[in-house]
């Protein structure tokens, strides 16, 4: 239920900015001509210079100097190598091969299938005849590569043209190799399942075997006589999930050892290899994820010893923040063993040696390692929950910070650690890309979005204003809010209140948003305040504060969303009797909770893709914060919407796409028939053939003025 480039190109749309008098802000603006789409660099790639990036420009790619921005020459041309269409492309390690992705199709959150051609520097060959295929990865040495197709997994040599199929029971709906999942993918957020070893001598994999886990069929409507259905493995809460097995085939041998896991742990939600090309490491977590043991397993005969075990009372997030040390038998690791993520160095035996980092406040993201000098650098809330800045730390814990100004830095670092791209915003200022050295000098600016800066002046939006209150328990909670031009502190306003509220995630936070800032604004415009609130459960603020929740979602969010709205509901220009909610996904769960058990308190919500049950998700997420109903009855009895639909009094409108292989339809239909059952009136709204994002053409266009129309109506 979650909503890496930092580069990640969504489009360019240029508009004239010259504006006579200030504007009002339209859906259309927003969802229609995109006018707020802000600029990014597409396909930006630091080259293992660390002095140069590339750059994809149509079905070119480009080179660039890191710090004039001046055009170095051109590494690929799509129309000389016979290429007329291109995704994406992936640069070998030596760089001197590029696989190119086209005509690439969506499956679910993060799997694709596409067409991949390798260009050699003088030839353009496709991967496979075999159709379009999965992941295509090169080994590190560029001689081959890997890909999935039906299932099954299979290796290229590119010399010979030779193409092996490694596995031969791949079989839909049963049996999968090389691939994840459908709950892997959605839960553990990975898709490829196959890892080259660092000499490109061996592949290791996952085997999933979801012949026992049940179906779920969704119906798409494709204008014909009968409905399409689809039918896809999802395993619900308490129900039995794939089988996963590790292995590692030996491409010289052709040989395959079966990896011996620890008994009693089902997941492997990671496998990584060490620096030594006959270790790997498998991650191993029990089914509620309290349980986590990392194990290093020797690639010629499967057999494994325990590197690092840990243990939690709540529940373990899985993460990337693994790297073996190449010139030493260390490794850095991040836990949050004491309360808040920090960053650890370990030995190969899994000895303890520094805690790196310590504090009441988390390392957010690890950017990387830099072996050379014996230093790590990552993004943090030092500063506060509510912003993130880059730091540099020695293995021996002295921290520098990178970043100054006040907001949200990401950071995008050379392989030499030389140079960084520091992508800056805050609430009220859009994303900067600018270039500095690691010891702090700023280089250049690639992009400073000004058009949307000038955009912002055009159409008179309000400033972001950040606030904290306490809770009539004594929690302090963060939440910002956004008041109509000319406000008036004389005057009364509804209240429109948006949230998500889930697990670890932020809405309160010192960054610029996405196109719902613009409906926020439009939304202001038309005279509503708008506020947003993190409940308990939320990130950045510890271990403690985000798992609070655990066994029981949605009780202490519920009665934080609550008092967030009679904080506000307090203040001279609310109107306490008019106040709304809105959320998506988990929000549309917090929101459908808030108009039921918050029914004095909000006078109308919102609820698009919402959970309405927990046993009707999935496994690995509701387990890990709920276990199942057999062991936690009274947490889902007493969390879950369609238990308290016969508390409805205010105006509920129920959103939600047929075809949403995430949160299923059917927890809509159900909410919608515990309200019929209770004879309560609502709205709902049903999308067809859309998925969990409810997106496509114009469909966020109908949708978000639906919603629109519905506050203007009811709030």
């Amino acid at each position: 239920m979650r909503h890496s480039n930092i580069f990640l190109f969504i489009g360019l749309f240029l508009f004239p900015i010259i504006v006579f008098g200030q504007q009002n802000i339209t859906l259309e603006d927003i969802w229609q001509e995109y006018r707020f789409y802000p600029r990014s660099v597409p396909g930006f790639n630091f080259l293992k210079d660390g002095k140069h990036y590339s750059q994809k420009e149509g079905t070119d790619i480009v080179k660039y100097d890191i710090t004039t921005g001046k055009k170095s020459g051109v590494i690929f041309e799509g129309a000389k190598a016979g290429i007329s269409e291109m995704d994406s492309y992936s640069f070998s390690d030596d760089e001197q091969k590029i696989l190119i992705k086209s005509k690439t199709e969506s499956i679910y959150r993060r799997s694709t299938r596409a067409v991949f051609h390798v260009w050699d520097g003088s030839k353009s060959t496709q991967v496979s005849e075999l159709g379009k295929i999965r992941y295509a990865t090169f080994s590190p040495d560029a001689s081959k590569v890997a890909f999935v197709f039906g299932n099954n997994l299979y290796v290229k040599d590119l010399a010979s043209g030779k193409e092996t199929q490694i596995t031969d029971d791949g079989k839909q709906n049963s049996i999968i190799n090389g691939a994840t999942d459908w709950v892997y993918e959605e839960e553990f957020s990975f898709a490829r399942a196959f890892w080259w070893s660092p000499d490109s001598k061996k592949v290791a994999f996952l085997r999933f075997d979801e012949s026992e886990v049940k179906e779920f069929t969704m119906t798409l409507y494709k204008d014909d006589v009968y409905p399409e259905y689809e039918t896809f493995k999802y395993p619900k809460v308490g129900e039995k999930n794939a089988i996963v097995s590790a292995h590692i085939h030996n491409v010289s041998s052709g040989k395959t050892v079966k990896i011996k896991t620890p008994t009693g742990l089902e997941y492997i939600p990671r496998l990584k290899w060490t620096e030594n090309p006959d270790k790997v490491c498998v991650f191993q977590m029990n089914r509620w994820q309290n349980e986590l043991e990392l194990v290093l397993a020797d690639a010629n005969t499967g057999s494994t010893t325990s590197l690092l075990k840990e243990k939690n009372k709540y529940y373990i997030d899985i993460h990337d923040n693994l790297t073996f040390i190449k010139s030493q038998d260390l490794f850095v690791w991040t836990s949050e063993k004491d309360g808040y993520n920090h960053i650890y160095l370990y030995d190969l035996n899994g000895r303890l040696k520094k805690q790196i980092t310590k504090g009441d406040w988390e390392v957010s993201r690890v950017y990387g390692v830099d072996e050379k000098n014996g230093r790590v650098f990552f993004q943090s809330t030092e500063e506060s929950p509510l912003e993130r800045y880059i730091y540099c730390v020695d293995f021996k814990g002295k921290k520098k910070r990178l970043t100054k100004d006040k907001g949200w830095h990401t950071a995008q670092f050379s392989s030499t650690f030389e140079y960084y791209v520091n992508t800056y915003s805050n609430a009220n200022s859009p994303n900067t890309y600018t270039v500095y050295t690691v010891d702090g000098k700023k280089v250049r600016t690639i992009e400073d979005n000004q058009r949307i800066k000038s955009e912002m002046k055009n159409f008179n939006v309000q400033p972001v204003e950040f606030l904290s209150f306490k809770t009539s328990e004594g929690v302090k909670l963060n939440a910002w809010m956004i008041k109509p031009p000319n406000f008036n502190p004389e005057k009364m306003y509804p209240l429109f209140m948006t949230e998500y509220g889930g697990p670890g995630s932020q809405q309160v936070t010192n960054k610029f948003g996405g196109f719902n800032y613009w409906w926020y604004q439009m939304l202001a415009q038309k005279g509503y305040v708008v506020a947003c609130v993190d409940n308990r459960g939320t990130g950045g603020r510890g271990e403690e504060f985000k798992k609070m929740t655990y066994l029981q979602l949605g009780k202490y969010e519920t009665i934080d969303q609550i008092e967030g709205a009679k904080h506000f509901g307090k203040l001279p220009y609310i109107d306490e009797e008019r106040i709304g909610i809105f959320g998506w996904s988990y929000g549309g769960y917090l929101s459908s909770l808030c108009i039921l058990k918050g029914n004095e308190t909000f006078k109308a919500a919102i609820a698009v893709a919402p959970v309405t049950n927990w046993k009707w998700y999935d496994t690995i997420y509701t387990e890990r914060y709920m276990r199942d109903e057999k062991e936690n009855e009274k947490g889902y009895k007493e969390n879950s919407p369609v238990y308290f639909a016969d508390r409805l009094k205010g105006h509920y409108l129920l959103i939600h796409g047929i075809a949403d292989d995430n949160v299923h339809f059917q927890n809509t239909t159900e909410m919608a028939n515990a309200l019929i059952i209770a004879n309560k009136q609502f709205d709902t709204y049903v999308y067809p053939n859309r998925n969990h994002g409810i997106y496509g053409g114009l469909t966020r266009l109908h949708l978000y003025t639906k919603m629109t129309d519905f506050l203007l109506e009811k709030l």
